[in-house]
């Protein structure tokens, strides 16, 4: 069963179950284990994962932490449960005291149902007051599956997850600001769009006159991207609603028919390898220099966005994950591989084929 699926069917799990727990031993049993059981961590080992893991914090001796993940005998993820009825705010400062005293990188702050996950990108051994990714099991976004996926036992990786971490947390806070200005265009908003159209004095009514304006602007402009992006999924009414004349065509007539627009889609998980990738080249040539090409067949991870440097390429479909790098002669190789965290066992390969092009 894949990720996506075993998601489903636990969020299924949280919602016949989220009325009858109303404690916080019965939350941990009845959807909190489980859920860390599906990422593959043997609940029942305590030495995998420890239940009741001393965290001591400063001359407060015998301070405990609900659940520590531990990995290599060290602690990984503290956990720290609550009741699925009680709301999480204001329960992240016993796990902050916890983190700091403990050499594990992640922190979670659950009750079942939600689940906020938090590291330390502002400051070294303290935890950030934002975690940088928050699901809710009743509600699972597409875009967290893969984030999700990445605190699997089988493809945990640090440095990857703190990596995304960063990306998440800021991709997260433009979202929020983004969001407020769609709901209500701040005045210095409304001025960054003006500075270009509008060569009078920007007073307060003037401000005000365009705020409305600017409101309407942005927000038809974004329904006018996603029935773009609708339209080129599901395709023009032309293609998908053939007459029966349309279907007895002979040949010839059928070569007339327009050609349909490519529909091309990026998806998540395309995306993710391309990070992926791009940060292990990182330490050879800079960010910047990383780019990529999407075709229907496969995503092309390039050098400077130039096709002819090519680094690998990566088709990415529900039954096949293939891996292509090109050898000195610009064949290709193939690897198969099962997940795209396998991905960082190539690293090697990827940055010979780069150094042919730096």
């Amino acid at each position: 069963m894949d990720f996506i699926d075993q998601l489903k069917q636990f969020s299924k799990r949280v919602e016949s179950l989220k009325d009858t727990v109303h404690t916080e031993e019965a939350t941990k049993t009845s959807l909190i284990m489980p859920f860390f059981a599906m990422l593959g961590y043997d609940v029942f080992n305590p030495q995998e994962f420890v239940p009741e893991f001393t965290a001591d914090v400063g001359i407060k001796k015998g301070e405990k932490v609900d659940y520590a993940i531990i990995m290599n005998d060290t602690p990984a993820i503290l956990v720290e449960c609550k009741a699925a009825s009680e709301n999480l705010e204001r329960h992240d400062s016993q796990l902050f005291r916890y983190f700091g005293t403990t050499s594990a990188k992640f922190a979670i702050l659950t009750n079942g149902i939600i689940y906020r996950f938090y590291t330390d990108l502002e400051d070294a051994n303290r935890m950030d007051e934002t975690p940088f990714l928050e699901v809710n099991m009743l509600d699972i976004k597409d875009n967290q599956v893969p984030e999700l996926k990445k605190f699997s036992k089988t493809v945990f990786d640090i440095d990857t997850i703190f990596d995304t971490a960063s990306r998440l947390k800021y991709a997260n806070q433009f979202r929020e600001i983004l969001n407020a200005q769609l709901e209500s265009p701040s005045d210095d908003f409304v001025r960054l769009f003006l500075q270009d159209v509008y060569s009078s004095p920007k007073t307060q009514s003037v401000i005000e006159k365009f705020r409305p304006i600017v409101k309407k602007s942005l927000n038809d402009f974004i329904s006018e991207i996603l029935n773009e992006k609708l339209k080129t999924a599901l395709g023009s009414s032309e293609l998908s609603m053939s007459t029966d004349r349309e279907r007895t065509a002979d040949a010839d007539s059928i070569d007339a028919t327009p050609e349909k627009k490519s529909t091309i889609v990026t998806t998540e998980e395309e995306l993710e390898a391309y990070f992926i990738v791009k940060n292990m080249l990182s330490d050879v040539v800079p960010h910047s220099d990383i780019t990529y090409k999407d075709t229907e067949s496969y995503i092309n991870v390039l050098y400077r966005g130039n096709t002819r440097k090519w680094i690998c390429r990566l088709r990415l479909t529900g039954s096949q994950k293939l891996l292509i790098i090109p050898d000195e002669n610009k064949k290709d190789i193939k690897y198969p591989i099962n997940d795209i965290y396998e991905l960082n066992g190539f690293k090697e390969q990827l940055i010979e084929v780069l150094k042919r092009y730096v």
